[in-house]
């Protein structure tokens, strides 16, 4: 029996902060799915991870006699995993970058620390799509969306569309989940596919732009207006405009404002009338803050919003820059426009100033999020947030 284990590779680990502070490279939604369900449909199997240490307890790695090890940013394709399938006991399969992509071997050992000049080494001259830094999150959303519509189009069925309201144009385009309700609303899969999920809500009057794809359970409000390459993941609830972004799951932005080029994590909020700038007066490429350096660093990027970690809340009305990184558990607020970094565990907001947020008041309110899910927040959920308050501390 064989083992799937996606790794983190610590460079694009920490390209990826702030949403790999609580979570493997691997659950990161790009597309309908996180790549891990990628993996998980294209090898039919359960992957594993091999991650952080303190994130280990929550995301274990399942070890066998046959290990192969695939990099967790890497998403799969048909080339990809034929090769990834081929390989040889004790071999690497590297990029023309020489980035390890996949490793086949009996070792439960083995990380990225270790390297690879103990393999046979296979080099792979195809292009692959990896999930490098947070921007690659939106910007390559539209086609991992359309791939893993493809994917599930492929083997299954759409419930199909029972409201007579409701227009579709190119619904051949368009799968439906069982037990999806839409009302009166208008599905526009000309350019790009629409995907539904189970028992998911559109309200009335929502307009949606493909490729467009909503998890289990989430809710477009009335009068959405969701623009092309947006993901929404499941039990989130969505209003006002939404543009070329993700939402990870148990997210809210329930109300009227503006999300453009966008990446928010799990169990976030956004008050009413927030909104986000995408694009500079001046048009120049925007520059966002990078975990890697400090410092502001070029996207190269015309278009460029917000990215916001796990359990982060705005307050209603406020206004995020052009390019703008807000850590985990952040609580943000105030007039003006808040700065280009919110550093995790903040509280406050440009205008009053920022304070810690005090650890034991932030689980509190974790806690409580959670919980109006029907959610369990246990104490490894509380052991990973306090690492990440540690682990940011000299960021305040």
């Amino acid at each position: 029996m064989r083992s799937i284990i996606l790794f983190d590779d610590p460079k694009i680990r920490l390209q990826l902060l702030p949403f790999t502070y609580t979570r493997p490279v691997a659950k990161i939604r790009c597309g309908i799915w996180t790549i891990a369900e990628k993996w998980n449909d294209w090898l039919q199997t359960s992957t594993s991870f091999q991650t952080e240490n303190y994130l280990s307890t929550r995301f274990p790695a399942i070890h066998s006699t046959d290990q192969i090890y695939i990099n967790g940013a890497l998403c799969p394709d048909t080339l990809l995993v034929e090769a990834i399938e081929k390989l040889t006991d004790e071999s690497v399969l590297i990029s023309t970058d020489n980035e390890i992509l996949a490793i086949k071997t009996s070792s439960s050992d083995w990380t990225p620390a270790a390297g690879t000049n103990s393999f046979n080494k296979l080099v792979y001259s195809e292009s692959v799509i990896m999930i490098r830094r947070i921007w690659d999150v939106f910007s390559g959303n539209g086609v991992q969306i359309k791939s893993d519509f493809e994917r599930i189009l492929a083997s299954r069925k759409s419930a199909g569309l029972t409201d007579p309201f409701t227009h579709c144009y190119n619904p051949e385009n368009i799968f439906i989940e069982e037990g999806a309700v839409i009302r009166a609303s208008v599905l526009n899969a000309e350019n790009g596919p629409i995907y539904i999920g189970k028992n998911a809500l559109i309200q009335e009057g929502s307009t949606i732009q493909g490729p467009f794809a909503i998890g289990e359970s989430s809710v477009l409000a009335q009068g959405t207006k969701i623009r092309p390459n947006t993901s929404v993941g499941p039990f989130c609830k969505v209003g006002g405009e939404v543009s070329n972004s993700v939402i990870f799951g148990y997210s809210n932005k329930g109300h009227d404002g503006y999300l453009g080029n966008a990446v928010l994590g799990e169990w976030c909020n956004l008050g009413a009338n927030t909104n986000n700038s995408n694009l500079k007066n001046d048009h120049t490429a925007v520059k966002l803050h990078s975990y890697v350096t400090g410092k502001l660093e070029s996207t190269d990027l015309l278009f460029c919003g917000l990215f916001m970690g796990d359990y982060s809340k705005a307050g209603i009305s406020t206004m995020f820059n052009t390019g703008t990184v807000v850590g985990v558990n952040v609580n943000v607020f105030g007039a003006g426009f808040q700065p280009k970094h919110v550093p995790s565990y903040s509280w406050g907001g440009n205008a009053e100033g920022f304070t810690e947020y005090r650890f034991e008041k932030a689980i509190a309110v974790a806690k409580d999020t959670v919980s109006r899910r029907g959610v369990t927040f246990d104490e490894t959920d509380e052991a990973i947030l306090l690492e990440v308050f540690g682990q940011t501390k000299n960021q305040r």
